[in-house]
């Protein structure tokens, strides 16, 4: 269903100049009836000017009449033949100022438990580029030992539908090229409230990176050769018998003289 343009401004003109239900203006906008409801208490879009639909052209008066009268009337955006096509989005997604620092992010997330998407599902879903991606997956990026995954719909990036529709384009192109996915990508594959449930992975710190098998042994390795059990197999060497020709001579010597 087509929506109108300047979905959040024309919500707030109907809740001011009509008495529509909130799910009826929440249908007609796009948008979820509990913030059609805050932007009738003052919580939501404040500051937004609201945009008149009928003066537009969206929107004629009698559906406007209609609603009011009935709450289960559904309003009916008007046709415009110029609007054909407009809802397919062109170019890079636009992120908000205060949501690009919490990008990269998203992109570990991503990275971390849906290797299957492509580059340019991830540009699509969080509006990155290709060197933002690709330092964060070879974990080169200036910021990578702070940095936390965190799923990109909570972070408000993109909506759960999109990254659901991402998810299984790309497993269905796995599926059509004959590929199966391993166990362990299998076992990251997790949703959003796990993620968020999920404790914040411990990071060691980079200056003793390396040291997490040390051990005081290391320091002293005559102790492993001393503590070593001693090789017994040579029996000669282990009680230190004579070789066979001293033997021969002390019997010579040892011989009675009244035998010669």
């Amino acid at each position: 269903m087509s929506k109108p343009l300047m979905p959040k401004a024309t919500a707030v003109w109907l809740v001011d100049n009509t008495t529509l239900s909130f799910k009826q203006i929440a249908d007609f906008c796009g948008l979820h009836e509990l913030e059609v409801q805050g932007i009738a208490d003052g919580d939501v879009a404040t500051g937004v000017k609201g945009f008149d639909p009928v003066a537009n052209n969206q929107l004629d008066p009698i559906e406007i009449e209609r609603g009011e009268k009935d709450p289960r009337h559904a309003l009916k955006l008007k046709y415009n033949p110029a609007s054909e096509g407009e809802e397919k989005r062109r170019g890079p997604r636009y992120t908000p100022l205060s949501k690009r620092q919490d990008r990269p992010a998203a992109i570990l997330w991503l990275v971390k438990f849906h290797p299957e998407l492509a580059d340019a599902q991830i540009r699509r879903l969080v509006g990155t580029t290709n060197s933002t991606i690709d330092a964060i997956r070879e974990r080169t990026h200036w910021n990578i030992a702070s940095l936390q995954p965190i799923d990109p719909v909570a972070l408000g990036l993109c909506r759960q539908s999109e990254l659901d529709k991402e998810v299984q384009k790309a497993a269905a192109k796995r599926a059509a090229e004959g590929g199966v996915m391993s166990d362990e990508e299998r076992r990251k594959l997790v949703s959003t409230e796990q993620s968020l449930e999920a404790d914040a992975e411990q990071k060691m710190p980079a200056g003793i990176a390396g040291l997490e098998n040390f051990s005081f042994s290391d320091l002293n390795p005559e102790a492993e050769t001393e503590n070593k059990a001693a090789d017994y197999s040579d029996a000669d060497s282990f009680f230190n018998l004579p070789d066979d020709e001293e033997d021969e001579e002390e019997d010579e010597n040892d011989t009675d003289p009244r035998s010669r």
